[in-house]
């Protein structure tokens, strides 16, 4: 690689306000920016070399001192249901990362009955640092954190796989590789790029952060009124059972964790909603159920209860049909409500740095 090359800009990684302070510092006004960000975001656009409407100047400029960072498919895979498409994206230093596209059939906000809606699982990092100790990604440490272009680039290659269909991106899950309050500023920067009315306008409220909870992150989402929805994954009802599953949770205890979301449901009003991986034998038990509902008693919260997807590096089953159902049944008894979530991709390992895992060296 060059050093040019090196020095080049990823324009990717840049929001509108930067964007705007790196063409002026080129001699170009508010109108260009608006110009260029048409071409990134609504146009989608590859070349700068086919945006037109560019002065040539800038269009040379660009060419010369920016470029625009695309990931190549290492690799991909799909369900026998067709309802998950899974791609291995390699990004410029060789490394790749997760995205994984899905399909969920519902309801529309209006309660109409509406056809699958396309979900984005994107990632935020290379590998993860927090370790969990059923979730292949944690398996396998942390490497780097991403840029916010490159988790923009996730989003635009499925915007991209959906426009070749005639059809559109609804809901983005920070649920893949990686821990996004972890790499919180360019996660913060990738989403405001992402939300931009004027570019891709992804609704806010169709946006999910999760995470295993890590306390100072989810204050700093309250103290700036971030709109996007907070999914915290718990595991464990108790210290002792949550940190032999979440090694982070040694660092921020229950009772830590609980007072930091009380505290974002009542200052944002928002409702939080908590992970529960069911394990069999591990975390399935009626008395974890009723040491949930007890701990989640009062809050405004909603569990998503989700059988475990197993690797290769954990001993580990999914709970039964009939537990599951024993377990929401408990929860629901405490005015707990809870959805069991739809699998998705089990053929094709799409859990969470399992397809990554299957390509490692190559």
């Amino acid at each position: 690689m060059t050093l040019a090359a090196v020095q080049r800009i990823n324009l990717y990684d840049l929001d509108k306000d930067a964007l705007t302070t790196l063409l002026a510092s080129w001699g170009y006004s508010s109108f260009h920016v608006e110009q260029l960000w048409e071409y990134l975001y609504r146009q989608q656009q590859t070349d700068f070399a086919t945006m037109n409407a560019l002065r040539p100047d800038l269009r040379q400029r660009l060419a010369q001192q920016a470029m625009l960072a695309t990931p190549s498919i290492a690799a991909s895979s799909d369900s026998s249901d067709g309802y998950t498409r899974k791609y291995l994206l390699r990004l410029a230093d060789g490394h790749t990362i997760e995205t994984v596209l899905m399909y969920f059939e519902g309801r529309d906000d209006s309660g109409s009955n509406s056809n699958a809606r396309a979900t984005a699982c994107i990632s935020t990092q290379v590998g993860c640092a927090m370790g969990c100790v059923f979730c292949a990604t944690g398996q396998m440490g942390f490497t780097r954190h991403l840029t916010p272009g490159e988790i923009v680039a996730q989003v635009l290659h499925v915007q991209r796989v959906l426009a070749d269909r005639g059809e559109t991106l609804r809901n983005i899950v920070l649920m893949g590789m990686g821990e996004p309050l972890h790499n919180y500023d360019h996660t913060m920067t990738a989403l405001a790029i992402l939300t931009d009315h004027k570019g891709l306008a992804l609704a806010p409220k169709h946006i999910t952060l999760s995470t295993v909870g890590i306390v100072p992150g989810i204050k700093r989402l309250a103290d700036e009124e971030r709109p996007y929805r907070l999914a915290v994954s718990l595991h464990g009802a108790t210290d002792a059972e949550r940190q032999a599953l979440v090694p982070p949770a040694k660092r921020w205890p229950l009772a830590e964790l609980i007072d930091a979301c009380r505290d974002y449901i009542d200052r944002r009003k928002r409702r939080i909603f908590f992970e529960w991986t069911l394990i069999d034998g591990k975390n399935d038990t009626p008395a974890q159920a009723h040491a949930l509902g007890q701990l989640l008693h009062g809050l405004d919260a909603h569990v998503n209860l989700i059988p475990l997807n197993p690797t290769i590096g954990y001993d580990g089953e999914a709970t039964g049909e009939t537990a599951v159902k024993q377990f929401q049944a408990i929860l629901s008894s405490y005015g707990l409500p809870s959805t069991v979530r739809q699998r998705r991709g089990i053929d094709i390992a799409a859990g969470c740095g399992q397809l990554k895992a299957q390509h490692q060296g190559e």
